[in-house]
């Protein structure tokens, strides 16, 4: 199951003091704006030195910028200052799941790899948190009211071990998925124009999901995504692991 979210079209410029929405788009991406449900934003909310018009859209401020790098979109509640846990160990950490709050999320394209992308999730709070193994992703056309037939990705077998991916205060955990890792140009799916993503899928309400342009021109077919992992070498070596669906 999936929550959507109201979609912007225009571009909109903003930082905020507890959240922020933030897309970065290439000339050959063509991707749109991501979106996110989120509370009340906060009155101290400051324009952002940039080029380009802004206004409110709802309860999200949203960024768009251009990078050389590639795509990225990304979600910031309540950043504040990201300090190194304070003594607390990892079997406390495991107890405490991680919340949207206390986290960015970006989405990227991985470098020399078009069809890849990395799904980063940084603690931005104080203490150590728990995520999910993997986050959940599924992959839809945006304009469909019908999202029972969207395409999830395969994702590793044999999963265990400890209760939860833990995310030290200022890391970073890392996913990839290809979203094509045949590199098929025939036979994938029609109409998948959006990335859908919820950090932890165990422990996050489904208000908590990002959408995540992905053009009109992405090519789908058998997706694979792989668990969360601390440098994205690593999360591209679970990625091609994938055999199970997710």
């Amino acid at each position: 199951m999936r929550t959507f979210h109201n979609r912007h079209h225009a571009t909109v410029i903003g930082a905020a003091a507890t959240a922020v929405l933030a897309l970065a788009s290439t000339a050959c991406g063509g991707e749109g704006i991501g979106t996110k449900a989120a509370g009340s934003v906060d009155s101290s909310v400051a324009a952002a030195a940039s080029a380009g018009s802004s206004r409110s859209t709802g309860s999200v401020k949203t960024s768009d910028a251009v990078q050389n790098t590639g795509i990225t979109n990304a979600v910031t509640v309540n950043a504040g200052s990201a300090k190194a846990a304070g003594g607390n160990s990892d079997s406390a950490a495991y107890l405490h799941a991680c919340e949207m709050q206390k986290l960015s999320l970006h989405v990227t394209r991985r470098a020399g790899a078009p069809t890849q992308r990395v799904i980063k999730v940084r603690n931005v709070g104080a203490n150590t948190c728990g995520l999910s193994y993997y986050p959940r992703v599924s992959l839809g056309n945006s304009k469909s009211a019908d999202h029972s037939h969207d395409v999830r990705p395969l994702i590793p077998s044999g999963l265990g071990g400890a209760p939860a991916y833990l995310v030290r205060a200022g890391r970073t955990a890392y996913a990839v998925i290809d979203l094509n890792p045949s590199g098929a140009t025939t036979g994938t799916v029609p109409k998948i124009d959006e990335m859908n993503v919820l950090a932890d899928g165990d422990h996050m309400p489904n208000a908590d999901t990002l959408n995540f342009p992905l053009g009109s021109g992405a090519k789908v077919l058998k997706p694979k995504l792989g668990l969360y992992r601390n440098t994205i070498a690593d999360a591209v070596s679970s990625m091609t692991r994938a055999d199970t669906q997710s």
